[in-house]
């Protein structure tokens, strides 16, 4: 299994990352809550990794801290959630918030998440109120910044904004409205990582 990589950051395609490490390059897939806090492209990068192993594929989900990947793993043992759906909610939300829905049986933020109806909602809470006791909502995760990394690899708002819709479709939200959200909130000169974070805030 492999559950730690430490490279330089080659590709930032959102919610895709590639790393190279010891000349191999892994392809990672990572929630944007984790993604907003990686490093410039070149620059190194230290990944924590869930490798899930599926008949048709490999993947790896990686994240910035081990409590992190520690929720993502609490979160997909509940009933009805695979590892895609886990990735679309820790990208709609921090770790420290979805915690704190958790613990205040908020239902109506949860249903916001991509692919989490009212039903999932109610499953997260009853099945994972109790596991995350003690958890708490600051200290164990990645604090938020407001401030999304440049994405130097984009040249025109057009670019951005397509691959930010391309993000929103790889987390789960229909492509009209993952469309609607991103044309609602773009301005010139935003990074793809800014308008992906713009759009997850108002949907959420």
């Amino acid at each position: 299994m492999i559950g730690r990589l430490r490279g330089t950051l080659i590709e930032k395609q959102p919610p895709e990352l590639l790393i190279e490490v010891g000349g191999i390059g892994y392809e990672v897939q990572m929630p944007m809550s984790c993604f907003y806090e990686l490093p410039e492209i070149g620059q190194e990068a230290i990944i924590y990794t869930h490798f899930v192993v599926r008949e048709d594929a490999q993947l790896l989900y990686g994240f910035n801290s081990v409590n992190e990947r520690a929720l993502f793993r609490e979160v997909i043992k509940a009933n009805g959630v695979g590892p895609k759906l886990g990735l679309g909610i820790l990208s709609g939300m921090t770790a420290g918030q979805f915690v704190s829905c958790v613990e205040n049986e908020d239902i109506s933020t949860l249903v916001k998440l991509p692919g989490v109806g009212k039903k999932t909602a109610e499953r997260l809470v009853v099945e994972m109120k109790d596991r995350l006791k003690g958890w708490g909502a600051g200290d164990l995760f990645t604090p938020a910044t407001d401030a999304a990394p440049m994405d130097k690899g984009l040249s025109s708002d057009e670019s951005a904004i397509d691959e930010a819709v391309s993000a929103l479709l790889a987390l789960g939200y229909k492509p009209q409205l993952a469309s609607k959200a991103i044309s609602q909130i773009a301005k010139p000169d935003m990074t793809s990582e800014s308008l992906i974070k713009e759009a997850l805030r108002a949907m959420v």
